[in-house]
């Protein structure tokens, strides 16, 4: 049984919440706020809307005593930077296991996350494209960046005008994965060169799309979540895979999409070695 904190209560923590209570082989032990929060010291089953869970919200003015008391194996934090970063340090001191879906990090903050797993010799999986579906796009991409390396590569992602920061950091990880995909190929570009159109508006959960443009030819690839039910599953994979883990891990690692990549690359080059008339043609 892994026993699960949550930190953070909007409206993707509240799904994850709902889905942790709903699992046989997880327990949720304790829900986190920030001082300020107007949930602080309610049941979690008001917040969610469901009968009286035993569960009282607590400040995170209280963490040290929250983690002696309920003993968390692995906490979903989906709160903000700040808090996430600021918690994440405690949480690393008392060796409990983190999945970080909360966006908009510096990569000076991102570096300093890094360093806890190697300091405390715990797991965190940062994760800001947290659903299982927009790893598998970025994979696609990735691949396709590899055969297409002559094509233009466009990203937009369409986000809640509520959203801070701007773009994604599944659009920046997007470019990460066009960028990686070019290098298979020797034809290097910097990830900031990949433009990126963000709108935010209106109360879309979130949509992220790559158009890979040709001289004769267009391909677009896209992912859109009509739920933030996909963020819950995307968050109970990664739990249960950091558990009992150490080190830093992201949902490529959680859905070993590497090997999936480097069996894709390792079959594309043995297939041109086999084949150098169909390689000399396609060029």
């Amino acid at each position: 049984m892994i026993k699960v904190c949550i930190s953070g209560l909007g409206r993707t923590g509240k799904e994850i919440a709902k889905a942790v209570l709903d699992q046989e082989d997880i327990q949720l032990v304790s829900v986190i706020c920030s001082p300020s929060s107007k949930t602080k010291n309610m049941d979690l089953g008001r917040v969610l809307g469901i009968d009286n869970t035993g569960i009282i919200i607590r400040s995170s003015d209280n963490l040290e005593e929250i983690i002696f008391r309920n003993k968390p194996d692995v906490v979903i934090d989906f709160s903000n930077p700040k808090s996430a970063l600021k918690n994440a340090l405690i949480f690393s001191k008392y060796r409990v296991n983190i999945v970080i879906g909360t966006t908009g990090f510096t990569p000076y903050e991102l570096k300093k996350i890094f360093i806890l797993t190697r300091k405390y010799k715990n797991g965190i999986v940062y994760a800001p494209n947290i659903t299982l579906g927009v790893n598998v796009m970025m994979l696609l991409t990735n691949l396709t960046a590899s055969l297409l390396n002559g094509y233009d590569f466009q990203i937009t992602e369409v986000h809640h005008k509520n959203k801070l920061d701007s773009p994604s950091g599944t659009a920046k990880k997007i470019a990460l994965e066009i960028q990686g995909g070019l290098k298979n190929t020797g034809m290097p570009m910097p990830a900031s060169e990949i433009p990126i159109n963000s709108v935010r508006a209106g109360g879309v959960i979130g949509r992220h799309e790559v158009m890979i443009v040709g001289e004769e030819d267009k391909i677009e690839i896209s992912h859109e979540s009509f739920s933030r039910k996909a963020f819950a599953q995307g968050a109970l994979k990664a739990a249960k895979f950091v558990h009992k883990k150490s080190g830093y891990f992201e949902m490529r690692d959680v859905l070993d999409l590497e090997k999936v990549l480097k069996t894709y690359i390792e079959n594309n080059d043995r297939s041109r070695r086999r084949s150098p008339e169909l390689k000399q043609k396609s060029v």
